[in-house]
């Protein structure tokens, strides 16, 4: 693999995916600028907020399955073959899309239709350029912290100090990449060497 990211070495803050991604985006950018643009950051969620996911570490169930309101990964495409890095899953890190999509994403004919997962698609390059939270999310009404926040200032832009709803949104595009189903997101990266 020509991108060397260990997960040790990856900044990690439990319950912020998003910034979590961002970070791991920017170390692309400043390490391996020639290859951002097969780099991708994708929020799953859905209109109710309620998406389930297996094999995450936060899970205390033996299948590893929790319902995350969204969650965010990192996907490298320099080919015919994709990595998912998602530093929350109890997989490898880097894991093969295939194997990811089988273990952790699963298939939503074995869900309610109101817990079927969408994909927003957004490639590094403009997240790292549209991105901004103020991390007011994380707020509880009395002003609590519901999880400890990352040590480092909030991400923002020149424009926008918090945008992050628009990204978990699955209503509408909003202007961050693209919405997919599961059906036409493992079309996009589940790329067959097998072509002739």
């Amino acid at each position: 693999m020509d991108l060397e990211i260990k997960k040790e070495e990856s900044t990690y803050t439990s319950c912020y995916c998003e910034e979590n991604v961002w970070c791991l985006c920017d170390r692309i950018r400043d390490k391996y600028p020639d290859r951002l643009h097969n780099c991708y950051c994708v929020f799953i969620s859905n209109n109710k907020r309620a998406i389930p996911l297996w094999r995450q570490k936060a899970s205390k169930r033996e299948d590893g399955q929790v319902v995350w309101d969204y969650h965010v990964i990192f996907l490298y495409q320099p080919g015919p073959g994709t990595l998912v890095f998602d530093l929350d899953t109890s997989l490898t890190f880097p894991c093969d899309f295939e194997r990811y999509c089988e273990e952790s994403i699963k298939d939503d004919k074995c869900l309610k239709p109101e817990y079927h997962r969408m994909f927003r698609v957004i490639p590094a390059a403009e997240f790292l350029q549209t991105f901004a939270s103020d991390r007011s999310h994380m707020l509880t009404k009395d002003g609590q912290w519901m999880s400890p926040p990352p040590v480092y200032p909030p991400i923002k832009t020149e424009e926008c100090h918090n945008n992050i709803q628009e990204f978990i949104s699955m209503e509408k595009e909003d202007n961050h990449g693209v919405i997919l189903n599961l059906k036409q997101f493992l079309e996009k990266f589940l790329k067959r060497t097998d072509k002739t």
